[in-house]
């Protein structure tokens, strides 16, 4: 399930290649983008020959999908994706502002418990629906990319912000926000940062920023973490 055509996102189907027939859920943007820039369909259809599914985002925020499988026809998780905003990669030369399904969040249910996660591993900016479903959300997985919006300035030409991502500090940072937030009906929520940039210094455990993140109860993602819902 892709959230956009970023390659950090989407280069991973690479690695799959050789393994057994799988599913690609997306948006049809997203589709489009990475064959029209990026060979990618075609290519994996020389080696798994893999399944695109459509994402539709026009069906609104009641009608979530469920995930069923030949072993399991009723279906264990149902997803509802929204869109986060629209943004372009950067070896896409399409305008921003018609690029609809370009970024998407997932909020994720668990049929047998109940609970929910919520999934956004691109933010460029804290609005809605992303609000409003992260406020039913048992755990929030979210977009830690880079601590200050100036940070990616020391190896690049753009801010944070610039590259689709809300920095992790400051009084409009998503620190601030998810502190703010608890779980449905008075359950605590679990919040993780991921998509962590090696550059962000929240990655560092002996350092200010690894112990304000922690103090605020949000979890540093690291591999191998695992959370009940």
């Amino acid at each position: 399930m892709l959230t956009d055509a970023e390659i950090d996102h989407t280069a991973g189907l690479l690695l799959l290649r050789e393994g057994e027939r799988f599913f690609i859920l997306s948006t049809d943007l997203v589709r489009r983008w990475l064959n029209q820039y990026l060979p990618l369909e075609p290519l994996l259809a020389s080696f798994a020959g893999p399944v695109w599914r459509g994402l539709r985002l026009d069906l609104g925020l009641n009608y979530p999908i469920a995930l069923t499988d030949p072993e399991f026809p009723e279906g264990r998780l149902r997803f509802l994706p929204f869109e986060v905003e629209r943004h372009v990669p950067r070896f896409v030369t399409e305008n921003a502002a018609d690029a609809a399904g370009s970024v998407i969040g997932l909020l994720i249910e668990d049929l047998k418990t109940g609970g929910k996660l919520l999934y956004a591993p691109c933010v460029g900016s804290l609005s809605e629906p992303l609000l409003s479903l992260a406020r039913e959300a048992d755990a929030i997985f979210l977009d830690g990319t880079f601590w200050s919006n100036d940070e990616p300035l020391r190896f690049g030409k753009r801010t944070a912000l610039e590259m689709g991502h809300v920095p992790v500090s400051g009084p409009q940072g998503s620190l601030a926000w998810l502190d703010q937030l608890n779980g449905p009906a008075g359950r605590k929520c679990q919040r993780l940062f991921v998509h962590i940039n090696n550059t962000n210094p929240m990655l560092n455990e002996a350092g200010p920023e690894f112990r304000l993140v922690t103090d605020s109860g949000v979890h540093v993602g690291a591999d191998g973490d695992m959370f009940d819902l």
